[in-house]
C-alpha cells in the first residue's frame, strides 16, 4: 500500500479492510497461487487491490474498499442458481453487483463508515457512470487486468477459440489506453498470443 495514502481514520479504514478480508476469507473454493492454496475471493480481492494501486498508487479510500469488496462473497450465489443461459448470465451478474454492494454496505457500516463513503463504494461496486467515471475505470481496468494474468490461461484451456476470442474483444473494448498498456506488458504464453492476435487490432 503507498505509504502517502492518509485514510480519514486509520483504525476504521484498516478494520474494514480487516472485516472484508474476513468475510472473503471464508469461500470454501480453493485458488492455488504459486505452492499455496487461498480462499479464492480472498486471493483474488487482493490481486485486484494490487492491480487498482499499480494502475493509480494515489487511488482514494473508495476506490480502495471497493476494490477489496468487489467480489464480496461471491460463492454465496453460484452461476447455476440461474438458468445456463444467456439471458440467465446476464441476471446473474446483475444480481451479483447488487449483492455485492449491499454487503459492502453492512460491512463498512457495522467498521464505523457512514452513508457518503459506502455510497461511493457501493457506487463503484455497480459500476455506476462508466466509463465517464475515472475510478469506475480503474476499477474495471484492474478486473480485466486481473482476468489477463491469472484467469485467461485456465479459461482457454476448456473453452472454445471463438468463445475466447470474443471474451478477449469484450475486455479490450472496456479497458482504457493505460489498461491496455499495462495488458500488453504481461507475459503471455504462445497459445494465449495467438488468441490475442486473433482478437485484438494491434496485439
Amino acid at each position: 500500500m503507498n505509504t502517502s495514502f492518509q485514510p480519514a481514520d486509520p483504525s476504521r479504514f484498516e478494520t474494514a479492510l480487516s472485516r472484508l478480508d474476513e468475510e472473503n476469507a471464508r469461500d470454501p473454493n480453493r485458488e492455488l497461487c504459486g505452492a499455496s492454496s487461498y480462499p479464492r475471493e480472498l486471493i483474488y480481492a487482493q490481486w485486484l487491490t494490487d492491480w487498482v494501486l499499480k494502475l493509480c498508487p494515489q487511488a482514494s479510500e473508495a476506490l480502495r474498499l471497493a476494490a477489496r469488496s468487489q467480489h464480496l462473497c461471491r460463492w454465496e450465489i453460484p452461476r447455476d442458481s440461474y438458468p445456463m443461459t444467456r439471458p440467465g448470465y446476464l441476471q446473474w451478474r446483475a444480481e451479483l453487483k447488487r449483492f455485492h454492494a449491499r454487503k459492502s454496505g453492512e460491512v463498512l457500516r457495522a467498521a464505523g463508515y457512514g452513508g457518503e463513503i459506502i455510497e461511493r463504494v457501493q457506487a463503484l461496486n455497480l459500476k455506476r457512470d462508466f466509463p465517464q467515471d475515472p475510478e469506475t475505470c480503474i476499477l474495471e481496468d484492474a478486473l480485466c487486468l486481473v482476468f489477463l494474468e491469472r484467469q485467461f490461461g485456465a479459461l482457454a484451456a476448456k473453452t472454445s477459440a471463438e468463445k475466447m476470442v470474443n471474451a478477449l474483444q469484450k475486455a479490450w473494448k472496456k479497458m482504457s489506453p493505460a489498461g491496455r498498456a499495462e495488458a500488453l506488458k504481461l507475459p503471455y504464453t504462445p497459445a494465449q498470443l495467438a488468441l490475442l492476435k486473433q482478437a485484438l487490432p494491434e496485439p
